[in-house]
């Protein structure tokens, strides 16, 4: 199922339930039929949701030796950063405008 968040100040992100889900979870919320993150909690999702990110890539790092091996690249995956940036953009956007961001209408 898609999920698709919605604010004035930037275009919807459409994302996977459970991609959704996660992010919200990563920020605090919950993911309901219906939904809003106010403007005024915008600072603190984008620090918990930068937090999360960086955390991910350091976890990533530590790990990188680990997915090497002598004949092999390094397969490219699908890092917290890539999967969340939408959002994040749109939160910082919207924290730019002062205006919330829905999801379910």
């Amino acid at each position: 199922m898609l999920i698709t968040f919605q604010s004035p100040a930037s275009p919807d992100v459409v994302m996977l339930r459970d991609l959704a889900q996660y992010l919200l979870g990563l920020i605090g919320k919950r993911l309901d039929d219906r939904g809003v993150i106010m403007h005024d909690e915008l600072p603190g999702a984008i620090g918990r949701l930068e937090a999360a990110i960086s955390d991910d890539a350091t976890a990533e790092a530590t790990l990188e030796p680990l997915h090497r091996s002598a004949g092999n690249q390094r397969d490219s995956r699908n890092r917290l950063s890539q999967r969340a940036w939408p959002f994040l953009d749109m939160m910082r956007e919207a924290h730019k405008t002062d205006a919330d961001i829905i999801w379910g209408l």
